[in-house]
């Protein structure tokens, strides 16, 4: 969760989720900077049941904190289980996700949204960019879209809606807009940007949009990708990765699983050897690329040495930036109907797959110690190496330059830099 700060009209955006949602609350702080009275938004997230639990115990304890404070509630968990928020007495409206960026929807004096208007809802095409992200050293930039793909698990394509693609043109214009608001680094994001193109004239690959991107925004400094699906092998995309040193050497994948069963049990397009196939032909395209992923732990019918074909495949890839989740049901999936790990069994396993993450981030750091690089400085004098690395800066530099630091030490989940030699 992000809550971002309120703003002089009193409007708070509290983002729970994805980068897309981190953009989507960005445009709603800056259509809302005029408003008056106190409003707090929550920009929810359906991707786990344990995401929209958390998003109701904030939302009552801001009611608690702020009790004359307007409570509206949208994002992916409003749309596709509005009935729950709307039965919230801290909540004072419910915005399905094609209405959340009209700032109409959030005003006093409007009825709240009705249950059916909701769920009947069309999803919205695209996201108006903000000028400037006033929470965020990085611009994200929305590149496409919803998903046409049906995870066993995933309940996102029914708040999102089908993939759609924005143009090349768009997507530069944005970017370009970005650096010269002052961002140094944008995120190319979306809800499954593998698939971006597809639904194109020309269907040109996400590879495609990057050279293109860096052709033609030329004082873009660094350039960052959201998650991929490892189904997709890229092959201009892996050609960019080799070629173009502003793209950054660090990806996130969607594995989700390393056990051939429980991948076919989740619909997932990829299998174990696939997705170690695209780990290795993206560190051969680019030597000291770094690793992220997304692991589901305890996915139903999930057995210990299915479970252990995935701890093996991560401590095997080296992966130091993982995202684990304990399996959490979501109503309405084909996954909800299968037979169950045991809760227990779930958390113990998260915590075995998050030892693995955190011991490879150990190594990944230490291998880090002594090098000289390029830090994009966030809040608190942290910042970002080219390859996603943490840095605490015990150099001053202002928030949003990229400075050179020399790696000195670890110091628990971050290096320590300072001023270079």
């Amino acid at each position: 969760m992000n809550a971002l700060s309120p703003r002089k009209s009193g409007v708070q955006v509290v983002t729970f989720g994805c980068r897309l949602n981190a953009l989507e609350s960005e445009v709603l702080r800056e259509r809302l900077a005029e408003t008056s009275g106190e409003v707090v938004i929550f920009n929810t997230c359906a991707v786990t049941a344990e995401a929209q639990r958390q998003a109701r115990q904030a939302i009552r304890k801001a009611r608690r904190e702020t009790p004359a404070a307007r409570i509206v509630v949208t994002g992916c968990a409003a749309q596709v289980d509005p009935e729950s928020f709307a039965a919230m007495p801290e909540v004072d409206r419910v915005v399905g996700n094609t209405r959340k960026l009209d700032p109409i929807q959030f005003l006093d004096g409007e009825e709240r949204v009705r249950v059916e208007d909701i769920m009947t809802a069309g999803m919205a095409t695209a996201v108006p960019e903000p000028k400037r992200f006033a929470a965020h050293t990085r611009a994200f930039v929305q590149v496409q879209q919803g998903c046409d793909h049906r995870c066993a698990f995933c309940i996102i394509p029914f708040a999102r809606g089908p993939a759609r693609s924005f143009p090349e043109e768009t997507v530069v214009a944005r970017v370009r807009a970005h650096v010269a608001a002052g961002h140094a680094e944008a995120v190319l994001t979306g809800v499954d940007i593998s698939s971006y193109g597809n639904d194109l004239p020309d269907r040109p690959s996400l590879g495609a949009l990057v050279r293109r991107l860096l052709a033609a925004v030329p004082d873009l400094q660094r350039l960052r990708l959201s998650s991929l699906d490892p189904a997709v092998m890229d092959a201009e995309l892996l050609r960019a990765l080799a070629e173009e040193e502003r793209l950054m050497p660090h990806l996130h994948l969607s594995l989700q699983s390393l056990d051939d069963m429980i991948l076919k049990r989740m619909k997932r397009r990829h299998g174990r050897a696939d997705a170690f196939q695209f780990i290795a032909r993206a560190r051969a395209a680019r030597p000291g690329l770094s690793l992220g992923a997304d692991l589901i732990a305890g996915f139903p019918t999930e057995t210990e040495a299915m479970f252990a074909a995935t701890l093996a495949g991560v401590e095997d890839s080296n992966i130091p930036f993982l995202h684990v989740f304990p399996y959490s049901p979501r109503a309405g999936t084909p996954a909800a109907r299968m037979p169950a790990v045991a809760p227990e069994a779930r958390k113990i396993r998260a915590a075995r797959l998050r030892r693995a993450g955190a011991a490879a981030m150990e190594r990944f750091l230490e291998s880090r110690v002594g090098a000289i690089a390029e830090v994009l400085v966030e809040k608190g004098n942290t910042g970002r190496t080219p390859d996603y690395a943490p840095v605490r800066l015990a150099l001053k530099a202002p928030v949003g330059a990229i400075v050179r630091a020399r790696l000195a030490r670890v110091a628990g989940r971050e290096i320590v830099g300072e001023s270079p030699p």
